[in-house]
Parts: C-alpha cells; structure tokens; sequence
C-alpha cells in the first residue's frame, strides 16, 4: 500500500510540474523554451523614422522586435506575456511592443 501512495505522490508532483509549464509557456514566459518553427516569419516596418523587424510567436503571446536608426542605434523588445517598453537616446522616442506584435513608436 505504501508503494501506491508513493507512486501516487509522484505522479501528482509530474502531473503539477508539468501543468506549471505549460502555463509558463502559454502566457509567454517562457519563450525560450520553444522552437524557432514556433516563430513567424520576420516582417519589416517602419515606425517613428526607425526601420524595425517584428517577429509574433505562433504558440504564445509573445513577440519580438529589432529596431535600427542606421548605425547610431539599435534598439531590442521582448514582448514575452505583457507589453514592452524602451526609449532612445538619440531620437527622444518611445517604442512600444505588444505581445501580439503591435508596434508603436510615439515622443517622449
């Protein structure tokens, strides 16, 4: 009997872990986890004068997004489960990345 209960406890210790990640997974944190296949294409967009590639998680929501003013500045979001948030130094702009890869670009 007590093997049972041990062999009861382990599966409900998998069964719980294995729960937890996936919700990780899901919300989006944890991105890294998942395979490049996951990820869509790279699309290019301009937004704020800035030329931006933005890529969205086919599993997830989640996000990701390289902006370049040439070569003064280059600028990374990780939209992994929420919305993300930088500003540059040189142009005085606000970049805002939704994990659904919305990409907004508006002065500070």
């Amino acid at each position: 009997m007590n093997r049972s209960r041990a062999s009861a406890l382990g599966f409900a210790v998998a069964a719980a872990l294995l729960a937890v990640v996936a919700v990780s997974v899901y919300r989006g944190a944890a991105p890294g986890l998942l395979p490049e296949s996951s990820w869509g294409a790279w699309r290019q967009e301009e937004v704020a004068h800035w030329s931006a590639h933005v890529r969205v998680n086919h599993w997830t929501r989640s996000a990701e997004a390289e902006l370049y003013m040439g070569k003064a500045e280059q600028i990374s979001l990780r939209a992994y489960g929420e919305t993300a948030r930088a500003g540059s130094a040189t142009s005085e702009t606000v970049f805002t990345l939704t994990p659904d890869g919305k990409l907004t670009g508006s002065p500070r």
